[in-house]
Formats: C-alpha cells, structure tokens, sequence
C-alpha cells in the first residue's frame, strides 16, 4: 500500500469511529506497540538510499495528519458529551458552580498581623533578623555571661563550628534584633525615639508539653528615648494586651532577672481557663506568664553604639503562642505545630 492509500485508509478509519472507546482502540491500533504507522515509518529503511530522503517526508507528513486527526475526532466526542449533559434536565445553568477552597491563616499569623498593626500604629517600626544567629549577638551583645545555663546545649540548639567563624546557634529570641538595630542606626547617625517590634521565631530545647515548644514565635519591642521610665513600658504594656486579648484582664508585675534589663519585670495574666482557681494550663498557679520585660541594660546599649548616660530605654518579648491561646481560648501549645486542618479551619480569617 503506498502512502496516499495509507493515510486515506486511516483517516477514514478515524471518521468511521462511532464512540470513544473506538477511537481509542484505533489509536492503540496505529500507534500502540508495534502500532502500523511507526511500522510505516520505519519501513523506509528497506528501500534504496536515493529513494529514502522523498518517503520519509512524504512517511512523516502521514504521520502527523493522522495524529491530528485523531486529535480532532477526540475534540469531537468531548464537545458532543457536553453538549449532551448540557441539554439533560438535571442540569441547571443558573446554578452557581462549586466554589474553590480558600485557606485560612494560622492564628499566630493573624495575631503577628494585628500587633504589628497595633505597633506601628503607636509610631513602631517591624525589623527582621537572622534565624541562624551568632553567638555574639545571641548572648554576649545582650549582657548574657559565659556560663548561664542558657549557653548549653540542654537549652540551646548549636549548629555545627565553622573553623575560624565562630559559634552559630538558631536564636533563643528575637532579642538579638535589638542590637543588630541599634548598631545599624549608630552607623547612620542615631537620632531618637527608636521605636522597634520584631516578630519571628525562634528555638529552645524545650520538653514538649502543653504550655512548651521546642520551636515557637515571639515579638520583641524595644524603645530608646531620653528619659524613658518604667512608666512608658506598663503604658505601652497595658494598651497591647488591652487591644490584641479584645477584653480587660487581670496582670500582675512581678521582678524577673534577664541580663540584658535592668530592673526585669514577669508580666503575668489572670488564667482565663480556670478563672484563677488552678488548672494544668497555668500549672496550679492562676496565672500565665505573657511578658518578660524591662528597662535595657546599660551594657546592651553600649554594644548598640549608644550613650547609657543619654538615653534609657524599655524592651519587652512576649510569647506569640501564648497570646494566641488567651485570645482563642486554646489549652495546648502543641496544636500549632500539629498540621492538622481540623485546628486552622476554626479561625474565621480568610487568606486574602
């Protein structure tokens, strides 16, 4: 059969297909294994050498015809499928179709997004730093001696030594944001308020619990001035909590030691669980420890580049995790890690 006969044969084949199941057994049939038209193709190598160059375009040119009509005839078929289901009675085009699925943002997102909101518009500014932070700027810049218990390994998540480098860590905090900043804007040119929220996250090697994780989220607040007091940080402190928790509760400000302050503040906050009373959220106590904070030490500014004798200053870190559990009324810190859809489809905001 030369080639005209071929291609008109299997283009008639093609037409003379009467459903889809057909069509695809003629396809198998032509271009399955040992299908005809490769078959056809090949069989170029039979004839003489100066024969070859005409039949293999000529072979080629069938080829491609044939694959666009099948191509064609499968169009075909789809179109009169949903010209038929389109004509049934069950269907009704003014219906709406399905709609997509949207996902939501994680609580913690949510919450970031409104205390940065908040911050900034209290005349903040949102900084970043590096999760893989040096040793330098994660304990010595902040007044952290050499032998605290947080420098060891029980505590703190090291990273392998780079010879000549130094020691690198994944952050404990955020804090280290705060000298990372001030000595930026010291090589600029201080000029007060620096006013500063950084939120990210952060790694301790925590035991897992219902009220601790290994991996967690925090937003750290520093503010440099003249004159800045005590005052200034429970103000700045109160209105946070008043705002992001949308209700009035009960704190309490206890001293806590943290070397980068100095004095250090436990800001505690009635637990909303057990009303006070005692429960395994607030181990017993009636209170939820929120917000470590205090007035910056003197030694931190001056790794800063800033005079102690001229400016003071209030730098405050609260755990995102637990403000979001107070706010959601959520009992275990280990759902946000957890992965399970269940959790995220509670929360109303939708990702825009």
């Amino acid at each position: 059969m030369d080639t005209t006969a071929r291609r008109e044969h299997w283009l008639r084949a093609i037409a003379a297909a009467a459903d889809p199941a057909a069509l695809a057994a003629i396809d198998t049939r032509l271009f399955g294994p040992k299908g005809e038209v490769p078959e056809f193709v090949r069989s170029v190598t039979a004839l003489p050498k100066d024969e070859r160059p005409a039949f293999g375009k000529a072979a080629n040119a069938v080829k491609v015809e044939v694959e666009q009509a099948l191509a064609a005839r499968r169009e075909q078929f789809a179109a009169a499928a949903l010209a038929q289901e389109l004509a049934g009675s069950a269907f009704d085009p003014t219906e709406p179709g399905p709609r997509a699925a949207r996902g939501t943002l994680h609580p913690i997102t949510i919450v970031q997004n409104e205390l940065v909101d908040l911050f900034t518009s209290m005349g903040f500014r949102w900084e970043d730093g590096p999760e893989v932070e040096s040793e330098y700027f994660n304990f010595d810049a902040l007044n952290i001696p050499g032998d605290h218990p947080a420098r060891e390994s029980q505590d703190t998540f090291w990273c392998k030594a780079q010879p000549g480098l130094g020691r690198n860590l994944l952050r404990t905090h955020t804090s280290p944001v705060q000298v990372r900043t001030m000595q930026r804007l010291t090589r600029q040119g201080f000029h007060a308020p620096l006013k500063v929220v950084v939120p990210g996250r952060c790694f301790r090697s925590e035991t897992v619990d219902k009220t601790h994780e290994h991996t967690f989220y925090q937003m750290e607040g520093l503010v440099v001035d003249r004159d800045v007091s005590t005052a200034n940080l429970i103000h700045t402190m109160k209105t946070c909590l008043r705002v992001i928790l949308e209700r009035d509760v009960q704190v309490r400000l206890r001293p806590g030691f943290f070397p980068f302050v100095e004095p250090g503040f436990e800001l505690d906050v009635n637990c909303p669980f057990c009303s006070g009373r005692g429960c395994s959220v607030c181990k017993q106590s009636g209170w939820i420890e929120i917000l470590p904070c205090g007035m910056v030490h003197p030694n931190v500014l001056r790794q800063g580049g800033i005079d102690p004798e001229a400016y003071t200053g209030f730098a405050f870190g609260m755990g995102l995790q637990r403000v979001v559990m107070l706010r959601y009324g959520i009992d275990d810190i280990r759902q946000f890690m957890g992965g399970d859809l269940r959790f995220l489809r509670q929360f109303p905001e939708v990702a825009r």
